[in-house]
């Protein structure tokens, strides 16, 4: 950790004494739990999906903004800065995402009379646009990669990257390979960027496919003093969306020299360029070498920030607070060193390209987790760990219109392997019941021996394989036997709940029952089916066909099961009876009873397109009559700010397209209906 000094003017000391959050989820908490231990109270805004979600209830007070999507909410800078007057509050802090480096809500926060938790409007500005901070950070010495023009791209520039001017969490950017789908990438990144940020502007700039993903965490007061404060590596991600962020950063570490003091530099110089002022983040794209370039500057808190604090012992939403009341940067605290890790946890299914889910949260629980506080900051303790940063408790339901993450994991230990293995520990012992989640991925990503080694890159995921990385952690004989307990739990639950007739119990037979059967399927999108045949005897144990498990016990919340002399506890929790999930040391499943009878009205034709999820029609780009290939585009649909393109499955001809654009769909609606006859042609009817 380093500090420089800038020349500045020494500012008015602010105070205030009520902080509204301007933000949702995880971050909301995150920012009340500093403020309160800073004595001050705390105002909540929500939208009508979140009325009861935890953050809500965990503020002072909370401001309704009454709507459902982000636009008419959160993104709604006068109805923000009206509840902060209502509420009597005096300082507002952004969070991260939504307006958080919106230079123009800056403004009108100050222009009200408030104080503004965050950099200077103007250094907001000048990092917001990122063809304009690539030029501010040229001058400044800092090495950036270079533009690219659309109009005189060749062969030779392959691939490229595009990215949103204004934009960030990898909404806006398209990988290109090939010249022949440069223009469509173009459009689709535009209007993804319009949608999350308002600001259609993209940029060009070459991709390096197996880079390193570097940023240097800083700290500057309005006094004079910048903090380089240390460096994290969030190389693993999804459709350019950070997955797994640590501190320090593998590949720092591993080639050593001057690299970390040349990026803190290099962060410094960014600071010092536009007269930065609270907490920021300078990223960089770094090579197996050492070179790194000039990514962009987040003017605000970043999602990883707990990583920073684990091992530097700097609580930096407080310094954020500290800051903004103008209080001079003191010596912070010797490092903590060690090893932090965090994943993002999220309400979607990595099997089916990361589509994302929604529904209730019925129960959530990490047992190692610390007890002692919803967010404890490790700086406070010297032994290994678990911190969660959650939006979600039990109850807490999952809407489509705002981001899929749920919470962040994070792990601290004394060196790297020990972070890793307590992290998937901890994932792995999690209850979660509720929507699909990447969970597996994240346990299957922090296990793997390139990861545990530090090999890791931009490209881990494509190297390593989906299919991989989202495999199931629980596996053989430890899945059959989640299965089986999940069947036993529930036949057990019906002979309890079934009537009793004079004193026998309903069942009861003088000869041994023949076996019955019980179904499931698993709740994802592989939709794997599985059959238990079972037969409770007369003496109360049960029997398993052609099966080499042994039934220990059978409760209604817990079946304990032998295999091959081994004991398992195997705890089953039923919702309605219909969703079933078994959690065991070996790991969890979700599965579902399917009806006995299908309704025939819920038959459709066949090669039916169906919506995976809630969402709305951008865009559709066929007509009834045309040919398609497999993989064509064929609409897409936005849900949970991103944009989700619906391809064919199948070569064939557009027999019905059955949706137009700007409609809202449900999960199922039939989009487009699409025929493998070739004499199908004409046969439906068009969309108007």
């Amino acid at each position: 950790m380093t500090t420089q000094e800038l020349s500045s003017e020494t500012p008015v000391v602010t105070d205030f004494s009520r902080v509204l959050v301007a933000n949702r989820g995880e971050i909301a908490r995150r920012v009340f739990a500093a403020a309160r231990e800073l004595g001050l109270s705390t105002v909540a805004v929500y939208s009508d999906p979140d009325a009861s979600a935890p953050f809500v209830g965990e503020a002072d007070a909370a401001v309704r903004l009454a709507g459902e999507t982000a636009t008419d909410t959160y993104l709604d800078a006068e109805a923000i800065i009206s509840a902060a007057r209502r509420a009597g509050a005096d300082a507002i802090h952004p969070g991260y995402g939504f307006l958080s480096e919106n230079a123009s809500f800056a403004e009108k926060v100050i222009d009200a009379g408030l104080v503004w938790i965050g950099p200077s409007p103007k250094a907001i500005r000048e990092m917001g646009a990122k063809v304009n901070a690539k030029a501010v950070m040229a001058a400044a010495g800092v090495p950036v990669l270079t533009d690219v023009d659309p109009e005189s791209v060749t062969e030779a520039d392959l691939p490229l990257l595009i990215k949103a001017s204004s934009g960030g969490g990898g909404r806006g950017m398209r990988i290109v390979e090939t010249l022949d789908e440069l223009s469509g990438q173009l459009e689709s990144a535009r209007h993804e960027a319009q949608s999350a940020f308002g600001d259609p502007t993209v940029f060009i700039e070459p991709y390096v496919a197996r880079g390193h993903h570097i940023e240097v965490q800083i700290l500057a007061d309005a006094h004079g003093s910048v903090a380089a404060v240390g460096e994290r590596e969030c190389s693993i991600q999804r459709r350019h969306q950070k997955v797994v962020e640590e501190a320090p950063s593998p590949l720092v570490e591993r080639l050593g020299g001057d690299m970390r003091e040349r990026l803190f530099a290099a962060a410094r110089a960014a600071a010092s360029a536009i007269d930065y002022r609270g907490a920021g983040t300078v990223e960089f794209l770094a090579d197996d070498n050492g070179r790194f370039f000039f990514l962009e500057m987040n003017t605000r808190l970043q999602v990883e920030h707990p990583v920073t604090e684990a091992v530097s012992g700097v609580d930096l939403v407080q310094w954020q607070l500290r800051i903004a009341r103008g209080e001079e940067l003191v010596a912070l605290p010797e490092p903590a060193g060690g090893s932090s890790i965090e994943v993002r946890l999220y309400a979607e299914d990595p099997a089916n390209d990361f589509s994302p889910q929604f529904g209730t949260v019925h129960h959530v629980r990490v047992p190692a987790a610390r007890a002692d506080a919803p967010i404890a900051l490790f700086h406070r303790r010297t032994d290994p760990g678990i911190r969660v940063d959650g939006a979600i408790e039990d109850g807490t339901e999952v809407s489509t219109f705002y981001d899929p993450m749920l919470a962040k994991i994070i792990s601290w230990a004394p060196d790297r392997r020990a972070s890793a293995a307590i992290l998937a520990a901890a994932l792995q012992s999690m209850r979660l019941h509720g929507p699909v989640t990447n969970r597996d991925m994240l346990i299957n990503t922090v296990r793997h021996r390139l990861f545990v080694d530090g090999q890791t890159t931009t490209a881990f995921i494509d190297e390593v394989g989906l299919d991989e990385l989202s495999a199931p952690v629980l596996a053989g004989e430890y899945r059959r036997a989640s299965v089986v307990a999940a069947a036993l739990a529930a036949a057990h639950r019906g002979r309890g709940q079934a009537k009793v007739q004079r004193g026998i119990p309903s069942g009861w037979r003088n000869l041994p029952s023949g076996y019955q059967s019980k179904r499931f399927v698993e709740n994802n999108s592989g939709a794997q089916e599985y059959e238990v045949r079972y037969r409770f005897t007369r003496d109360g144990s049960v029997e398993l066909p052609d099966d080499d498990l042994t039934v220990v016990s059978v409760a209604d919340d817990l079946v304990i099961i032998e295999s091959d002399g081994v004991a398992t506890r195997y705890e089953v929790s039923t919702y309605r009876g219909e969703a079933y999930y078994v959690d065991s040391p070996q790991g969890s499943i979700a599965l579902i009873r399917p009806p006995r009878f299908v309704d025939p009205s819920a038959s459709m034709p066949a090669g039916s397109l169906v919506a995976p999820m809630p969402g709305v029609v951008i865009r559709v780009a066929v007509a009834v009559g045309d040919q398609v290939r497999a993989g064509a585009p064929l609409m897409a649909i936005e849900a949970m700010k991103m944009e989700h393109t619906i391809t064919a499955t199948a070569d064939g001809v557009v027999t019905e397209v059955a949706v137009r654009q700007g409609q809202q769909l449900s999960p199922g609606d039939v989009l487009v209906v699409i025929s493998d006859d070739p004499g199908a042609a004409g046969t439906g009817s068009k969309e108007d």
